[in-house]
């Protein structure tokens, strides 16, 4: 169990890859199981796909709802190693159950003052991995739907340019997804803009999108290293 605070860049551009870098993926997920038994098992149906193609697991640090089964899973095909949950201390007691981290049953936990710090972590842990990696939304509540349109908005604007895919488990972002659609026709987002966002309805579609993610025209180019 560690403490700390990271950034992205600040100019926004992700360091050339390493060989060395293990590819890491951050998913977005409810810390609730969900009414369908196909949630739990898209997780870890997940899991087993970044375990086959050496992924590691970068999440919000939570050991029960879907947040804790992807962890679980993750850590007892891979070890722990390959999870890095990041959590801000006061959820520690609602995500946590109240106890203290398990490192052999969710991998390494570090504790974080805030949310703003978590989200940032998060990111840096993506930019700074190897090729392929990217921002993955599992179903999830109001938390999950906030930090998807972060990471999107981030890529809009050239903070990072890490791929984004939206799992879609029996349908769950029909919603959002058509409000994207939504959103070009009303001429508040633009066409060349939705290919931000790429969506899978199996865990091998997920790890094959972010690996063939290519980075779309239209984005802002902004410098973002004057504080």
């Amino acid at each position: 169990m560690t403490q700390g605070e990271s950034s992205i860049p600040a100019n926004g551009v992700s360091p050339p890859f390493s060989e060395t870098k293990p590819t890491k993926i951050c998913v977005f997920c409810g810390s609730s199981p969900g009414n369908s038994p196909a949630y739990l098992e898209a997780a870890r149906s997940l899991a087993q796909v970044m375990h086959e193609h050496n992924i590691h697991l970068v999440y919000g640090g939570g050991s029960v709802g879907i947040m804790g089964e992807l962890a679980r899973t993750l850590v007892s095909l891979s070890g722990p190693s390959a999870v890095h949950g990041i959590i801000p201390t006061a959820l520690v007691s609602l995500e946590r159950q109240g106890k203290a981290p398990d490192e052999s049953a969710y991998g390494r936990t570090t504790i974080v003052p805030d949310m703003h710090t978590r989200k940032r972590m998060m990111a840096q842990e993506v930019v700074e991995g190897g090729p392929g990696g990217g921002f993955v939304a599992l179903p999830g509540g109001f938390g999950t739907l906030e930090e998807l349109m972060e990471a999107v908005t981030w890529n809009q604007l050239g903070i990072h340019d890490r791929g984004i895919c939206i799992f879609n488990v029996e349908g769950y972002w029909d919603g959002l997804l058509q409000w994207m659609k939504k959103s070009v026709t009303s001429e508040f987002v633009s066409s060349t803009n939705t290919g931000i966002v790429v969506q899978a309805s199996c865990a091998e579609e997920v790890v094959r999108s972010l690996k063939e993610y290519k980075v779309v025209e239209g984005r802002l180019s902004l410098d973002w290293s004057r504080g």
